[in-house]
């Protein structure tokens, strides 16, 4: 399989220059945009977007702000979601983008949402991974437990086994060389010579900052209105952040979207397993 891309970037509305993947040629088809979690970068699509791309799709696989090669912000309250569809709302304005598939990861799942919101019509299909309008608490409180750490790591090894313990209970099936693999996704080799993490540590300010007594915005409406294009639901069978009640309200509300479940695996999976790239290219095939 050809993994070719070009790195490209654009700029945000307050003068970050971003990164992003560009795999494959633009054609009729509206491209698939890859989004990724929290803490995570480009490099977690670096085998689903070759496996899209040689199906003739033009995929588009973006860095965050404060993620992997984009800029990191001055203004840390700029680390939200609404900036972040702002960030990708530049990104569709530069390429001339006027419809295109999202695929989100947790966190690029509620960039999905919101956007839902401003540019419905923008989605031609949606891939929400391990996220919805709802949330557990205890799967927020997991990832506040460890963001923003700023860990650092002598070996490739050590950088594993720090993931393996934190994240275990998410990827029981995980062999030490899938946390090798994980752990060159997520990190990188700093100027020091230790390896890092991937991303401005001070991301976790605004989540950390945020009053827990606070309503969450109520995302259900901005979910149901993904009604009417093809969309898919993937849960991790013990997912700690979004719960199977959930997940099934998801479906009661959305009946005609695909929900898959994806076994023995947590928050979040990482779209190489067999059942999630099946269903993705399922939905592909529904897109017009």
């Amino acid at each position: 399989m050809d993994t070719s891309y070009t790195d490209r970037s654009w700029q945000s509305a307050d003068g970050l220059t971003l990164h992003f993947r560009d795999y494959g040629e633009a054609n009729d088809r509206p491209p698939v945009i890859c989004l990724h979690g929290l803490t995570r970068n480009a490099r977690d699509f670096e085998d689903l977007a070759p496996h899209i791309a040689a199906q003739g799709w033009r995929v588009i696989v973006p860095d965050m702000r404060g993620r992997g090669d984009s800029e990191y912000a001055s203004d840390t309250a700029s680390y939200a979601v609404p900036t972040y569809v702002g960030d990708v709302l530049a990104l569709l304005e530069q390429e001339g983008i006027e419809r295109f598939v999202s695929v989100g990861t947790s966190m690029g799942g509620l960039i999905t949402m919101v956007l839902a919101t401003i540019r419905l019509d923008a989605l031609a299909g949606i891939v929400l991974n391990d996220i919805g309008p709802a949330l557990e608490l205890a799967g927020l409180d997991a990832i506040k437990g460890y963001v923003g750490q700023g860990r650092s790591f002598p070996t490739w090894m050590h950088a594993a086994r720090a993931l393996e313990e934190v994240q275990g209970a998410n990827f029981p099936r995980f062999e030490m060389q899938d946390w090798i693999r994980m752990a060159k996704r997520g990190m990188t080799l700093a100027s020091s010579g230790r390896i890092v993490f991937d991303y401005d540590m001070k991301i976790a300010e605004p989540i950390l900052a945020a009053d827990e007594a606070a309503v969450p915005p109520d995302l259900w409406p901005a979910f149901e209105a993904l009604g009417g294009r093809p969309v898919l639901l993937l849960r991790g069978e013990v997912s700690p952040l979004l719960s199977k009640e959930s997940f099934a309200e998801m479906q009661q509300r959305l009946p005609e979207a695909t929900a898959v479940t994806i076994p023995q695996i947590g928050h979040a999976p990482t779209l190489d397993e067999t059942e999630a790239r099946a269903a993705i290219d399922a939905l592909l095939g529904r897109v017009t």
